[in-house]
């Protein structure tokens, strides 16, 4: 099955696009004969990408600024006339712990929560109003479900994604004739750029960024929602499973991450036993 907005003609714009997930999913879009509109703010990878799509329009943007997303927003309808794909694509890490980097948490939150919240501001009623179906994709993490100790800041921006997302779906399914759906993408494990700074060769355990590709096309062509994949060391189940684990923390009131708490270490291994 594929998406109705994925069509020849049609285009799709894509933050964070220049490399890794958005570069794969661009280029897949691409080959289905769809008009490709780049944003990043890497160079170096903006150069790559020309490369690789030289029909795309690439624009340089910093998605922290809402000035810059209404500018692409523009440049991205007076070249192509439409837009039946959003991907709110772009994030970084880095962030910092509860009480630590609060630059870091700036920088965290303003790319990774208020991208997405700029292009949703800026992008959505437009396409809603073209009246043609389209998706509207934000890429949030694992981190923002089961809420991993290491880097709050990150998680919390994910787990903001996800939530604004939850709601812009539920908000597109109340309006009266709308052929927008919006997507949760939750990448697994994934070999992208920023891995490949600090390893040379794709980990066993990791999928490619093309394989994300597939598992967002393919699934958004089903129709879900939530487009959670696995990896290769991770399995659905798995996921299944430390999701609800998760939530159980809340409904057991348990202590706040007790996956990760020494007391209950052998429960947790019990619990996924048999996945």
């Amino acid at each position: 099955m594929s998406h109705p907005a994925v069509k020849a003609g049609n285009t799709a714009v894509i933050t964070g696009g220049a490399s890794g997930i958005g570069l794969a999913t661009a280029q897949k879009l691409s080959a289905a004969g769809m008009n490709i509109c780049i944003a990043d703010m890497n160079d170096d990878a903006m150069t790559e990408a020309r490369q690789a799509l030289p029909d795309a329009l690439i624009v340089k943007t910093d998605v922290s600024d809402i000035s810059q997303v209404e500018a692409l927003k523009e440049a991205a309808f007076d070249q192509f006339g439409n837009v039946s794909i959003l991907m709110n694509n772009a994030g970084r890490g880095g962030g910092g712990g509860s009480f630590a980097n609060l630059d870091g948490w700036h920088k965290v939150l303003g790319t990774n929560l208020w991208g997405v919240i700029h292009g949703l501001q800026v992008f959505t009623q437009s396409i809603i109003d073209q009246g043609i179906p389209a998706a509207i994709i934000n890429t949030g993490s694992k981190q923002g479900i089961t809420n991993p100790p290491g880097d709050a800041a990150y998680n919390v921006s994910k787990a903001g994604i996800r939530t604004v997302t939850e709601h812009l779906a539920h908000e597109l399914r109340n309006i009266d004739d709308c052929q927008v759906t919006a997507h949760l993408l939750v990448p697994g494990f994934t070999y992208t750029g920023l891995i490949k700074r600090f390893v040379a060769e794709q980990p066993p355990a990791a999928w490619s960024s093309e394989q994300v590709a597939d598992e967002l096309l393919t699934r958004l062509g089903n129709g879900d929602f939530y487009i959670i994949c696995p990896d290769n060391d991770v399995t659905t189940e798995m996921d299944n499973l430390r999701i609800q684990w998760n939530t159980n923390d809340i409904t057991q009131n348990r202590p706040a991450l007790s996956r990760w708490h020494k007391d209950f270490e052998a429960d947790f291994a019990a619990f996924m036993k048999d996945a």
